[in-house]
């Protein structure tokens, strides 16, 4: 369970704002910018990269917490660029902060955290609210 992973450890990972990310409620577009839903998923995909590199077969990672300060729009067309950092790990729990930009303006900033457990437990929490029990 993320043994190998060091604290203080970065990924980064690169994402280019698409029309369909813009902020879209009652099927009418909002503003010509990256959502904040859509870069909470990209966020989420960078501190993924830990769990992808260092859990092993029979786990999978499952997010338990996103914080997002967004401070700053990332236009249709830019290049986000998302870096997470391992600040700490509890038991099976990872916690990382993240700044992401767009060229040298921070956008967002904040922290994500996810645990990494057995796949087979994973299916048990599930299971519990399937309706079949």
């Amino acid at each position: 369970m993320l043994e190998g992973l060091k604290i203080g450890e970065k990924a980064t990972v690169e994402y280019k704002v698409k029309p369909t990310d813009v902020p879209n409620f009652d099927g009418k577009d909002v503003h010509p910018v990256c959502s904040t839903y859509v870069l909470a998923r990209e966020i989420e995909w960078s501190s993924r990269q830990f769990v992808l590199k260092y859990k092993l077969d029979d786990e999978e990672g499952i997010g338990t917490k996103l914080t997002i300060e967004h401070i700053g729009p990332a236009k249709v067309g830019e290049l986000v660029s998302i870096t997470a950092e391992a600040m700490e790990i509890k038991g099976n729990e990872l916690i990382c902060n993240y700044i992401a930009k767009v060229s040298d303006r921070i956008i967002a900033k904040g922290t994500t955290g996810q645990k990494v457990l057995k796949k087979n437990v994973i299916e048990k929490i599930f299971s519990k609210f399937d309706g079949n029990d």
